[in-house]
């Protein structure tokens, strides 16, 4: 049984169909139309309501768990913020290190914040960074999240930082720069729980205006908290109904009583283009038989007159 793992704008594909394909040329469409199920990394508390096929299954937030106690020395980091708390700020593990330019830039805004900073970051030191910031090559984001010390989360807007913020309850400034991140910003935007600011086109006021109106305007912190609490109100915990459903797929031999027979169709018939042919021609026929018998009348009638008239 041939079982692969495909990512694309945050859905997971789980092919497992008995057919193998290896050995010839095959395309990315052809793969993922045999997928028997589909687990796609996103939940309710996330996305909008629309029509699904009965082969999608929602496991967002499988990854996240309960927040661990942090390393000693950053333990004593965030507790050192007082009553201010403290920022968690992470672009993703794909941006190691930002221009020159832009990381003073964020820095100058950071350490114009009264909250401490946690900031993953392995570039060249910001000659603008301020007492509150600390620069880590790593850092427990999870954990950091589920600290009750957190006020917001600076995040680029993937899938799994948003899930982890959103499993937590904590506001978010969103600086999204490609692929799925700006769509994740738009949804987390919509529903009350993040700011956003252009990467490309931002200042250090931009920044720093975003992170106070999501740390100090209460309507953030109380819609992190309800996307939250539909997080957690599920029956089934997103992993445990992940790995129910791969096994559904394994003991069934496949679950194509769920696939939808549209994978099997020509994209000519998907269009139903051939049904539109065959409407056209049915139309041109009967605009053809009309012609020509609006055709024959006015000749038969033209020959009736003339022969009247000679009369």
């Amino acid at each position: 049984m041939l079982m692969a793992r495909l990512q694309k704008g945050g859905f997971d594909v789980l092919v497992a169909d008995p057919v193998t394909i290896c050995g010839r040329p095959t395309t990315l469409c052809e793969i993922m139309g045999k997928a028997e199920i589909w687990l796609i990394r996103t939940y309710w508390d996330f996305e909008f309501p629309r029509p699904y096929l009965p082969n999608f299954e929602f496991v967002g937030g499988l990854h996240c768990k309960p927040a661990q106690p942090l390393p000693k020395e950053m333990e004593e980091f965030v507790q050192s913020s007082g009553d201010n708390g403290v920022v968690v700020f992470s672009l993703g593990s794909m941006v190691k290190n930002l221009t020159e330019e832009k990381a003073n830039l964020i820095a100058l805004a950071l350490a114009q914040i009264p909250q401490k900073v946690i900031w993953r970051y392995k570039g060249k030191k910001p000659v603008t960074l301020g007492n509150n910031t600390r620069l880590y090559d790593w850092i427990p984001q999870n954990d950091l999240l589920g600290h009750p010390k957190t006020k917001a989360f600076i995040t680029h807007g993937g899938t799994n930082g948003i899930y982890e913020a959103i499993y937590h309850g904590v506001p978010m400034v969103g600086v999204p720069m490609f692929a799925d991140q700006p769509d994740n910003i738009v949804h987390m935007k919509a529903k009350g729980a993040a700011v956003d600011v252009n990467m490309n086109t931002m200042t250090s006021a931009d920044l720093l205006s975003a992170l106070r109106t999501v740390i100090y305007e209460p309507s953030y912190k109380e819609n992190a908290i309800r996307l939250s609490r539909i997080h957690h109100d599920q029956p089934v915990k997103p992993l445990d109904r992940a790995v129910f459903w791969i096994e559904f797929v394994m003991r069934h031999k496949g679950a194509k009583h769920l696939r939808v027979a549209a994978h099997d169709l020509t994209w000519f018939q998907y269009h139903s283009l051939d049904v539109i042919g065959f409407l056209l021609a049915c139309v041109a026929t009967m605009i053809f038989v009309i012609t020509k018998c609006c055709l024959f009348s006015c000749q038969k009638f033209g020959k009736t007159r003339k022969k009247r008239k000679r009369e």
